[in-house]
């Protein structure tokens, strides 16, 4: 794949996308093994945790291509979207006799928990107040770990975006300078948000609704129209 018109620039487009791509995880790779391998010549394996993720979906700047390497597997949407496909992410954490070897889990947890949670592997007391969660009980295997009641996103380019997250029922909400429509889907029975089902759950609509607009902190700086 060649893309017409390149961007010479700084940061620009790539006249082979698909092969920057590739390159670049190639070396991503790399530099993860060498990360690990000086930590174990430290010898500070056993008294190190490690977690890799990302702060977002797969993107389509610089031409880059998700579909072709199915980026963003079953799930709709890229970065800045607010559908799975563009705030869904793995996480991946390594912990030498702490965290149990090839072990899934189903913890629904954000970025904003990533705080608590090393103040919490570190013993201390987080003073202010916040709206993460410590997901430690999570990655030790314990059962006593708190949930979020629902989680809450917001995009203020492209017409300003909102999304509720509570158990599997998910509010969306584009267009919001415009007054756009809500979304709702089941990510329970649709993880890819292909069915909007608010016409067929009014109660659940109205509930997810009024907890979206309580959610949302005033702020001087983010605004909608």
């Amino acid at each position: 794949m060649m893309v017409p018109n390149i961007e010479k620039a700084p940061y620009a487009s790539q006249e082979y996308p698909h092969a920057a791509f590739a390159a670049m995880i190639n070396v991503l790779d790399d530099q993860v093994g060498e990360i690990m391998q000086k930590i174990e010549r430290l010898g500070l394996t056993d008294n190190t945790i490690i977690i890799f993720t990302s702060d977002n979906g797969p993107h389509e700047e610089g031409g880059a291509d998700p579909d072709y390497f199915d980026s963003n597997s079953i799930y709709r949407g890229y970065k800045r979207d607010l559908y799975e496909g563009g705030i869904r992410v793995p996480m991946i954490a390594t912990w030498p006799h702490k965290i149990e070897k090839k072990h899934e889990i189903d913890h629904i947890s954000a970025f904003w928990d990533i705080l608590p949670t090393i103040a919490d592997i570190l013993d201390i007391k987080v003073k202010s107040e916040m709206d993460g969660i410590s997901f430690l009980p999570t990655l030790l295997g314990k059962k006593n770990q708190k949930e979020h009641d629902y989680l809450y996103w917001e995009f203020h380019e492209r017409g300003g975006r909102q999304a509720l997250l509570a158990g599997n029922w998910k509010l969306i909400r584009y267009n919001v300078n415009e007054a756009g429509d809500y979304e709702l889907y089941n990510l329970e029975e649709d993880p890819s948000e292909t069915k909007n089902v608010i016409k067929d759950y009014p109660k659940k609509a109205k509930e997810l609704i009024e907890e979206l607009s309580r959610s949302r902190t005033p702020s001087k700086e983010f605004q909608f129209k």
